[in-house]
């Protein structure tokens, strides 16, 4: 005969707790301590224990799914900051009792939306690649379907967020450099139409003038963040004249600066030596580039346990503890800056 499913009964025994209280934690309807809640989670991870989702959707109509939509990558190019993203999504929505359904947020217009939520696939969403009037986040709330979105948009659309505070991480990058004597410090930033772009422009541009530091013209570019234009932008960094050369490069992802670090090493310049480069996401392996890589860590893993965490609040009635959530980057320290 086949083995018998562990039921929420076996997961109490091993947990040492009430089969009440495993289906409140699962169902988010209590609070415990986190050493209780980690030993349910342990228990039915070690037991195997899956409920019944069909019967438990039909008792409360309920799919018990998250549409999750993102803007997709271009070829040739990897996003690392949301694959972390999604797994955090994904572990945390797990953990109680939900799933994911990931979706491109472009190619299906706005009403696979509706249709996904009106039909009952799923009870809400997750959004990211937020930008300026983001039609995404416009349509959600004038049909007052729930989500929570990672990053934000224009500041008086009012909706739950988590995000990155770029800003900060800029003023952290820019305040080292200037503790180990730079006074050129260089952006390789995004384009204008970039809400994150801009977030993380700012600080560097609030940091500099806290510094009593200029910052030329010449010295801020706005261009896309792949490998390329980071390259490049390092070249004419380093041809202008002597008294405007910078001797510190500052990029908003790691790809720009992989690409700054080779067009240094073109010239015979040595990154960290000659020219300090900072990045930001502290990518897989660029703690392995020659030099290790300074940058900027982001907070992902957190980012999309509270944006689920938010989200499943909001969709069973509950009131979010936050409505915006800012969190701080950290500058991870290595040898190129």
């Amino acid at each position: 005969m086949p083995a018998k499913s562990p039921t929420l009964k076996d997961v109490a025994a091993q947990a040492g707790v009430s089969y009440q209280t495993v289906s409140k934690v699962l169902n988010r309807q209590a609070q415990v301590s986190p050493e209780t809640r980690q030993r349910i989670l342990d228990a039915v991870a070690a037991l195997g224990y899956r409920p019944n989702a069909l019967a438990r959707n039909m008792r409360k109509q309920r799919s018990f799914m998250i549409g999750y939509s993102w803007e997709q990558t271009p070829l040739g190019q990897v996003n690392h900051i949301l694959d972390q993203f999604l797994t955090s999504m994904v572990r945390e929505a797990e953990a109680a009792g939900y799933h994911l359904l990931p979706f491109p947020s472009h190619g299906q217009g706005l009403q696979v939306y509706e249709d996904l939520f009106e039909t009952g696939k799923v009870d809400g969403f997750v959004l990211s690649s937020v930008n300026y009037n983001d039609e995404r986040v416009r349509y959600l709330l004038e049909h007052h379907i729930p989500f929570v979105a990672f990053g934000r948009s224009n500041p008086d659309w009012k909706f739950l967020y988590v995000d990155i505070d770029g800003a900060d991480g800029l003023r952290q990058a820019v305040e080292h450099l200037v503790g180990r004597g730079h006074r050129k410090i260089a952006l390789i930033g995004w384009p204008q139409d970039s809400r994150v772009g801009n977030d993380r422009a700012e600080g560097y541009m609030k940091a500099m003038q806290a510094a009593g530091l200029p910052v030329l013209p010449e010295w801020v570019f706005r261009v896309p963040g792949d490998y390329e234009q980071g390259y490049q932008a390092a070249l004419a960094l380093m041809a202008l004249p002597p008294e405007k050369r910078p001797t510190a490069i500052l990029t908003l992802n790691d790809t720009q600066a992989i690409g700054a670090i080779q067009a240094l090493w073109s010239l015979n310049l040595q990154p960290g030596r000659d020219v300090a480069v900072i990045g930001f996401d502290d990518a897989p392996l660029v703690q392995f580039l020659d030099p290790p890589l300074t940058t900027i860590r982001q907070p992902i893993a957190e980012a999309g346990r509270k944006c689920v965490e938010m989200l499943i609040d909001l969709m069973e009635g509950r009131v979010p503890a936050e409505e915006h959530v800012l969190l701080k980057p950290l500058l991870i320290v290595r040898a190129s800056g």
